[in-house]
């Protein structure tokens, strides 16, 4: 007999127990009767012959020897279950491990750098501490594609993983990444939950060395404003190795943190035309010498400038003696070799690629250097310019096609920040300023009002923001999410983008934009663990509250403010949010809004251990949500104090109005409200002593929690209903259902797990 999972083993039970019953001339035995002989509970039996719960090996034996296996089934038996809790160990240290595969694509057309790529072999050859190598150099040199193109030539030799991330350190239309931001991009694909992540950025930095302890990876820095963006993301490991890209010079990171220089000066003429030749093919570039030299001469033999005039010559087809010729002629008109200026010795090459574009691309062009980046959509683009998508999307691959865009993920935009520069300047030069305006507006209708529907399917019935939300301008197209997966996908595409959207509107003074922007990123970064950025948005929304003057705009961002404190344990400055925000609210008049802050006081006070305080909220929430006709909010009231009163230890009271949440959850079809009170009455029922009732109140909270996907909230329960069993006088059911809880708790790399793990150590 084999059994790979507790499904099979299961069966194979199931399959004894036909048996059994044919060589008994009987029917076969019912759970109750097996019940009776084991002395178990029949709903042990019965997850152990559905597959549910693996049998702890003392009940297994007995089992299969009351179900007729012979003694070479009853070993088998055995060995197949204790593969299974093996296996599951296992998967339990290592949850589903997915190595991090972060690299940008390489470089098809690179050139040169041999030095440079000795140099790096060099160091990773053989290392005894953590190496890190600081590439240096002026913009477009091409300092990224040299990392990216090595770190593609080793991938193989880092077998846990590679991890990029670009900290935008010059970027011209916005400020550099945090650290903290790159920190938690990394925890996450190292698979750190976001339960686990602190606050304090130190202590991120310490998760994150021991995350990489022992770990075979890379791990690539590019474009970095400062060595202090730069020191808090360095490993403490030497099976890693990091490579860092900057214009500047790196010079403490070399000297406080052993980081080996690595400039990069222009390429060499050689290495010019080399790249030229990769581009344009042998037989083209022999052809015409003289206007191969005019070409690297005219592009400073800056990488970034002669992959556009490459594009341009493959694109046009023209002779290369033509394309050089005009290129002199643009390089007369804008002062080409502006010293000590990247963006003024390649403005040549640019205006060359940018004359030759159609007027729609052009004028796309443009306007993307009003985009706040770090990359963009067909969606977004269309709405920037106030364009049809189709009609945009062609824009977009010619740009992509003159090099002056990149589709770096299908469907998403950017661009190196000198061509950004560019496009702003001529933006800037060309279109008149209420154009930029109106394009800026439109951009911001196109995030803000599919953010809002996005919010929508994350956490339905919220707070009504209408009186803000008026139509989007003329020629945006907001997407449109239908589904709760499809809206944290495009939230989770955009966050960067959607961050620095808000940032810019709050510089520009577009309060209103800001206002709800911010109020639509609320739940997405509270879920996500984004905290710090939920701390940030919150904060600029309600300063764009209080300088529109709108006083229900300043309650709501005064309660989602509060909300972002608790999360952070701030609950002093929580508190004083709350009390301005239900200020506010009495004054207006505003019932609705009064009891959803009494239930944010409530859960302020709960999560500190004052259950008395947060049933007199819970309370007043309570009065105030029926005064309202608001039955969503009377539900988790009523649930709210249902669960004060068992925690005060008043259980038949919580009863009594945990069971009327529950008819109106039913009639509201809220599972997730279902499930949070069918935990409620089972606590309730646990310390009356009503344990069998307490074990079908937990159970269907089990269900509805697996319905949902909710993990956490099924492993919490099952700590729960171990409880229960084990005061049922079920020990053995008891530590199956804790091992269960640990089981996922340790998946989820969750603390709750050491409380589990101590009831199982105590049992």
């Amino acid at each position: 007999m084999t059994a790979r999972t507790s499904d099979d083993l299961a069966a194979l039970l199931r399959a004894l127990r036909r048996r059994h019953a044919r060589q008994q001339g009987d029917g076969e035995l019912t759970y109750r009767e097996l019940a009776a002989r084991t002395g178990w509970s029949h709903t042990a039996i019965a997850e152990y012959l559905t597959g549910k719960t693996l049998p702890p090996t003392d009940r297994l034996d007995a089992l299969v020897r009351l179900l007729g296996a012979t003694p070479a089934e009853q070993g088998a038996l055995a060995t197949a279950r204790d593969r299974i809790e093996e296996s599951r160990r296992r998967a339990a240290r290592v949850p589903d491990r997915m190595v991090p595969r972060q690299l940008p694509a390489d470089v098809a057309s690179f050139a040169g750098r041999d030095d440079e790529l000795a140099r790096l072999d060099k160091l990773v050859a053989a290392p005894t501490a953590v190496v890190v190598a600081a590439i240096s150099g002026t913009a477009g040199v091409g300092k990224t594609a040299l990392a990216v193109h090595w770190a593609h030539r080793v991938a193989d030799r880092f077998d846990d993983g590679q991890l990029y991330v670009n900290l935008r350190g010059f970027d011209p239309r916005g400020p550099a990444l945090s650290a903290a931001t790159a920190l938690r991009g990394f925890l996450d694909a190292l698979g750190v939950p976001a339960a686990r992540v602190p606050t304090d950025l130190d202590a991120q930095a310490a998760l994150y060395r021991s995350a990489l302890a022992d770990k075979r990876i890379l791990i690539v820095l590019d474009n970095a404003r400062d060595a202090e963006q730069v020191r808090p993301l360095l490993p403490g490991t030497p099976t890693t190795m990091v490579l860092v890209t900057s214009r500047d010079q790196l010079t403490s990171l070399v000297s406080l943190d052993g980081a080996q220089p690595l400039p990069l000066n222009l390429l060499t003429r050689d290495a010019a035309s080399h790249l030229l030749t990769n581009r344009l093919g042998v037989e083209r570039v022999t052809a015409e010498p003289e206007a191969v030299e005019a070409i690297i001469a005219a592009c400073a033999r800056l990488p970034l400038a002669l992959s556009i005039a490459a594009a341009r010559a493959q694109q046009s087809g023209f002779p290369l003696g033509t394309l050089a010729s005009e290129l002199g002629t643009a390089g007369q008109r804008f002062g080409v070799l502006n010293a000590g200026d990247a963006v003024g010795e390649v403005r040549a090459v640019f205006s060359w690629s940018y004359r030759a574009l159609t007027p729609p691309a052009a004028g796309l062009f443009r306007l993307l250097g009003l985009h706040p980046g770090p990359d963009i959509t067909v969606p977004a683009a269309a709405s920037l310019a106030g364009l049809a998508a189709d009609g945009t999307r062609r824009s977009l691959t010619e740009l992509t096609r003159a090099n002056l865009l990149a589709e770096y993920r299908p469907g998403r935009f950017t661009a190196h920040d000198l061509l950004r520069a560019y496009a702003a300047e001529l933006s800037d030069g060309t279109d008149p300023a209420p154009d930029r305006v109106a394009a800026t507006v439109r951009l911001l209708d196109h995030y803000t009002h599919t953010a809002y529907v996005a919010d929508e399917l994350l956490r339905p019935q919220s707070d009504p923001v209408d009186h803000l939300m008026r139509p989007p301008a003329a020629g945006v197209d907001p997407e449109r999410p239908t589904t709760h997966a499809e809206a944290l996908a495009w939230l989770s595409a955009e966050h960067p983008v959607l961050l620095a959207a808000l940032r810019q509107s709050a510089d520009a003074g577009f309060d209103a934009h800001t206002w709800r922007l911010g109020r639509a990123l609320d739940t997405f970064l509270d879920r996500q663990g984004h905290w710090h950025d939920r701390v940030e948005t919150c904060q600029a929304a309600l300063l764009a509250a209080e300088r529109l003057g709108d006083p229900a705009a300043q309650a709501v961002a005064h309660r989602f403010l509060a909300g972002a404190h608790t999360v952070v344990n701030r609950y002093a400055d929580a508190l004083g949010h709350l009390e301005r925000a239900l200020d506010l609210y009495v004054r207006a008049g505003d019932v609705e809004g009064e009891a959803r802050t009494h239930q944010n006081l409530a859960s302020l006070w709960d999560r500190q251990g004052e259950p008395r305080k947060a049933l007199e909220h819970s309370k007043r929430t309570l009065v105030l949500a029926q005064a309202a006709g608001h039955r969503r909010a009377q539900a988790d009231a009523l649930n709210a104090v249902g669960w004060c009163l068992a925690q005060l230890g008043d259980h038949l009271a919580a009863l009594t109005y945990c069971e009327q949440a529950l008819d109106l959850l039913r009639q509201l079809g809220d599972q997730a409200g279902e499930a949070a009170t069918w935990d409620s009455l089972g606590y309730a029922h646990h310390h009356l002593g009503q344990y069998d009732r307490a074990v079908e109140c937990y159970e269907r909270t089990l269900e509805l929690a697996r319905d949902l996907g909710d993990r956490w909230g099924e492993a919490d329960t099952l700590s729960r209903l171990g409880d229960t069993r084990d005061a049922l006088g079920d020990p053995t059911s008891a530590r199956a259902d804790w091992q269960r809880a640990l089981d996922i708790f340790t998946a989820l790399q969750h603390p709750d797990a050491d409380a589990v793990r101590a009831r199982l150590h105590l049992a």
